[in-house]
């Protein structure tokens, strides 16, 4: 059973770094952490509700997904390490 979804386990390492990176971006721009927590949390039921509803549809392009996935991941690294960076070069400014 569990075999017919192992396309899908990079997706879900994908999705657990993906909440990370989003979590460190919401710290980097003051974000409020108990709204940032449940967001995130909305954000994974949502997900787990797709996944639940859509995974016989989505398991034909499970390649293209995880592709996609990883696409994300490595876009919105680059974007929080930028803006990190960023944001360190602008508090080392006010000191």
């Amino acid at each position: 059973m569990l075999e017919e979804f192992m396309p899908f386990v990079g997706l879900i390492i994908f999705g657990n770094i993906e909440n990370l990176i989003l979590a460190s971006q919401g710290v980097v721009a003051g974000v409020n952490p108990k709204v940032l927590g449940l967001l995130s949390i909305f954000a994974v039921v949502v997900w787990l509700f797709m996944g639940f509803v859509a995974t016989d549809v989505a398991m034909q392009y499970s390649q293209y997904i995880t592709f996609l996935g990883g696409l994300a991941i490595v876009i919105l690294g680059i974007i929080s390490i930028r803006d990190a960076v960023h944001h360190i070069s602008e508090t080392k400014g006010d000191a």
